[in-house]
């Protein structure tokens, strides 16, 4: 079971009810914005830095501009990542998504038809994959957990709550 150490104040749990897994996605989904983000601002303050050195003002004030584009798409990417929660309790499953506005997805264990679990080969490698949860006569996933980490527990946990064995088959 992986539980996080912090109270989810947006799950609200009923009487009885326990949460028995919550993470965030994996670090990889952080993505190439922040790393992009990162490498932009470093180039921007050495361009400044530079430019400085060399007397060229207006050249410097433009490096500086671009390192702050650089660390607002980090920054950005950093909420987004911070503020993307999954929470399976003994009788919901939650999606948190949202740096100003939140949008939760909450869905009663009692509906899921049917999950499935999608990984890439990077997601093999490096612990990683998504998680649909389908409801009966849905085509499309009702939630989906994307970049979860070690998705083969967190698939076991629901798994475990809806009363299924790991393949899908009712026990």
């Amino acid at each position: 079971m992986r539980a996080s150490g912090e109270t989810a104040d947006w799950v609200h749990l009923s009487d009885g009810e326990r949460i028995t897994w919550a993470s965030r996605p994996h670090p990889i989904a952080l993505g190439t914005r922040f790393v992009g983000g990162f490498l932009t601002a470093l180039a921007g303050l050495l361009v400044a830095s530079w430019a400085w050195t060399a007397d060229y003002g207006l050249v410097g004030w433009l490096g500086i501009g671009v390192a702050v584009v650089g660390v607002a798409a980090a920054v950005l990417s950093y909420a987004f990542f911070t503020n993307t929660r999954y929470v399976i309790t003994t009788e919901q499953l939650y999606a948190k998504r949202g740096v100003v506005s939140r949008d939760v997805t909450q869905l009663s264990l009692d509906r899921v038809q049917n999950t499935t679990l999608r990984q890439s080969v990077a997601g093999r490698l490096l612990g990683y994959g998504d998680i649909d949860v389908y409801t009966a006569g849905s085509g499309e996933p009702e939630v989906t957990f994307e970049r979860a980490p070690d998705p083969g527990e967190a698939r076991e946990a629901l798994a475990t709550q809806i009363g299924r064995s790991g393949n899908g088959t009712r026990t």
